[in-house]
């Protein structure tokens, strides 16, 4: 089957969940989950709505009319008011070109070009790449922007609104997970850039991009765009990633490891949605799950984990928190047999902790039935 291509929403919620081992695997080796969670009898919710989808777009392009002066604008206002205010004469080069390689390329050289010119361009939905497990995943920002200083920023456009100046941080937390892996991927082209050889700089310089031109720069605050309260006129925010880059960075580096996760799993396991359900469940069940709450709003094999991790009387079910303070007692039946004293170190502090609160539990219910 062909593999489906990783995108920043799946690179963030592997960052939101690094420990777990199912979903690396899958989205490393490409597989559509939202098919499998179909297959396995646990359909994913994902999706946006048509009219959804359609207010998205029409936000998006009214943020960008006029050659986008509305959004250099707000770049201009929120991360870089010493710089020269744009005007009509900013940049927007055409990024068009044949396959996702020929537009990363086309967008490679709009780069090079927009850093040495000095003054503001605007990239609309740029074409970047970046490594993923030894392969390319190939990434499509709402925008960037072009200082004219030469540093590069990330524009995320969301549809949901700010309402006095503020925004659901649930969401504001996922554009930014989605924006860190942009700026990596900004960052490994600026990277590129800055390790051309001599000759490739000098026979560039007709195009204004090296030469005397400064050394292309990632800005880890972003601009998150949105909806102003009820209206459909933009403002935004500077929002800083570098938590989320770091975290990121750090996932696509176990990622370069998928190779350790496979060699444990038996030989021929495949995951196929054209299996019999029971061997695919098989096989899914194979890799080592490590299932949340935050799951539900992140990855579309959800509520099929939650529903083993419910079976299995898993504490992870009852969401992070929860399995941080309970130590080494992993499902309910344990937390419940160390409260009784069957099972536990009265050392440990949470088995400690549990009795102590069974206690205070069975004197309260006491007082109340007298």
């Amino acid at each position: 089957m062909p593999a489906k291509a990783l995108d920043a929403r799946a690179l963030a919620a592997l960052a939101a969940n690094p420990g777990c081992r199912r979903r690396a695997v899958l989205d490393g080796a490409g597989v559509d989950k939202t098919a499998l969670a179909s297959a396995l009898g646990s359909p994913s919710v994902f999706g946006r709505s048509q009219f959804a989808f359609m207010r998205g777009h029409a936000f998006e392009s009214r943020v960008k009319a006029d050659g986008g002066a509305v959004l250099l604008r707000l770049v201009h206002e929120k991360l870089d008011p010493g710089a020269e205010p744009p005007d009509s004469d900013a940049r927007v080069p055409d990024l068009s070109a044949p396959g996702p390689e020929g537009r990363t390329a086309r967008t490679a050289l709009a780069l090079r070009e927009a850093t040495g010119a000095g003054g503001w361009t605007l990239l609309d939905h740029p074409m970047l790449a970046l490594d993923v497990a030894g392969s390319p995943a190939f990434l499509e920002p709402d925008a960037v922007v072009v200082h004219p200083d030469g540093s590069w920023t990330v524009v995320e456009i969301k549809s949901f609104p700010m309402l006095d100046g503020s925004a659901d941080p649930a969401k504001v937390g996922a554009a930014a997970r989605q924006a860190a892996v942009y700026v990596l991927a900004l960052e490994e082209a600026a990277a590129r850039l800055e390790a051309r050889p001599e000759g490739a700089a000098g026979a560039s310089r007709d195009h204004g991009a090296r030469g005397g031109a400064p050394v292309p720069r990632v800005r880890h605050r972003i601009l998150l765009v949105c909806p102003k309260d009820f209206s459909n006129l933009p403002t935004a925010s500077a929002v800083d990633v570098r938590r989320q880059r770091a975290v990121t960075s750090r996932q696509l580096a176990r990622l370069t490891r998928v190779a350790d996760i496979v060699d444990t799993l038996p030989e021929g396991t495949c995951f196929s949605p054209e299996l019999p359900a029971e061997e695919l469940t098989a096989a899914v069940e194979s890799v080592p799950a490590v299932y949340a709450p935050e799951c539900l709003s992140a990855c579309e094999l959800a509520f099929h984990c939650r529903a083993r991790a419910r079976a299995a009387g898993a504490v992870t079910a009852l969401g992070r928190p929860v399995r941080a303070e309970l130590g080494g007692l992993a499902t309910v039946d344990d937390v419940l047999a160390a409260v009784r004293g069957e099972t536990g170190d009265p050392r440990d502090p949470a088995v400690a902790a549990l009795r102590r609160a069974a206690a205070l539990r069975a004197e309260a219910l006491e007082a109340a039935c007298r």
